[in-house]
């Protein structure tokens, strides 16, 4: 898997054809419309703190995770700006759910896909990328999946994706079915139809701005908070207002921590940032299961945890409303990882503490 792989026949996306490109468009926005959109569910909270919390499951893709919605984006933006042509090797730098819902769409187009991701990549992940037909470049250096998916691009004369550049510029924040939009409509008939708080993490920075840019287009009042796991720079970036701020750490919790600030981040959409230790995401992501038999990964629990300290919040304070959060991907990615308790030992995690504090709140 590691090591230098072949690349495709690359044909630069400024000579791919329009009947090609045109056909590619609507392949990709079939998918579209075949994929229903993802369920908004109920967590279990004390009625009378008059706070609702939902859940909503964006492991219900096709591809598994929240990241089909990016990948489905980043490809229409790539061929509606020419860069992906008929038979072009994409590039992608991801810790794997990106990488596989891109390989996803990939293979509808008939297209070359690598991935470069670090070696911690969860083993189900890579599998998954090689099932729809990509190949993954693994390298030991987390920090460098970037500059190491630039090289393999240039190298194939192919076309490097970059998330962590385009994805708060690929999604139609206005509208267009994005994941801000679907929230609003779905609680359309709830106690509370405008959530006082939308709790997500950051990842590339993505979701957060298309939500807070979303919230503030049609004149909302919601709050937009952002959660970050332990190493990761997005918090400390947002606290001291430092855009290059970097860590040059790798973080656990696969798919949102980062060792710097990406440049699709968009701080300023932002209303409060909390910051996660790994074992509290891990331990709400098991007390997910638990509760609602509904299986997350890491980046879920980082969620559920922020969710629950501001639901607290609003108990204490006496407000009423709801908190709307993601379940990211489905906890199968991590059966070798985060629902392993081995892997937990090895890695000095311990989760009781915080497993004990989310007994206590809910009690």
């Amino acid at each position: 898997m590691s090591g230098l792989l072949e690349c495709g026949t690359a044909l630069p996306g400024r000579g791919a054809s329009a009947d090609w490109t045109a056909e590619a468009v609507r392949i990709v926005e079939a998918d579209t419309n075949r994929s229903a959109d993802t369920h908004l569910h109920t967590f279990p909270m004390p009625r009378d703190w008059g706070v609702d919390l939902y859940l909503k499951d964006e492991s219900v893709h096709p591809t598994g995770s929240l990241k089909h919605r990016l990948a489905r984006s980043l490809f229409l933006y790539a061929l509606c700006n020419g860069w992906i042509g008929e038979g072009t090797t994409v590039v992608e730098a991801s810790s794997g759910s990106t990488a596989v819902s891109e390989a996803y769409f990939a293979r509808l187009l008939g297209l070359p896909f690598i991935a470069v991701m670090p070696e911690s990549t969860s083993r189900e992940k890579i599998a998954l990328i090689e099932l729809y037909g990509g190949k993954c470049h693994l390298i030991e250096d987390a920090g460098a999946v970037v500059r190491e998916s630039r090289r393999l691009a240039a190298e194939c004369g192919g076309h490097f994706m970059d998330q962590f550049t385009y994805a708060e510029r690929a999604t139609d924040w206005r509208g267009n079915n994005n994941i801000a939009e679907s929230i609003f409509e779905q609680l359309r008939d709830e106690r509370h139809p405008v959530p006082e708080w939308i709790v997500v993490s950051a990842g590339t920075g993505g979701t957060s701005a298309t939500i807070g840019r979303y919230v503030r287009y049609r004149r909302h009042p919601t709050r937009l908070c952002v959660v970050d796991p332990e190493n990761s720079a997005f918090f400390p970036g947002w606290t001291r207002g430092d855009p290059g701020y970097t860590t040059g750490l790798p973080s656990r919790i696969e798919g949102i921590g980062r060792p710097r600030v990406e440049p699709s981040f968009v701080p300023s959409v932002i209303d409060h940032m909390i910051q996660v230790p790994d074992a509290a995401a891990i331990a709400a992501m098991r007390y997910l299961y638990r509760v609602t038999g509904r299986k997350g990964g890491g980046s879920t629990g980082t969620n559920l945890w922020g969710s629950l300290l501001i639901a607290a919040e609003m108990r204490r304070t006496s407000v009423r409303g709801s908190i709307v959060t993601l379940i990211c991907d489905t906890g199968d990615r991590y059966t070798h990882t985060y629902y392993d308790d081995a892997w937990l030992a090895a890695q000095g995690l311990d989760l009781a503490p915080y497993t004990a504090a989310l007994e206590r709140l809910l009690d």
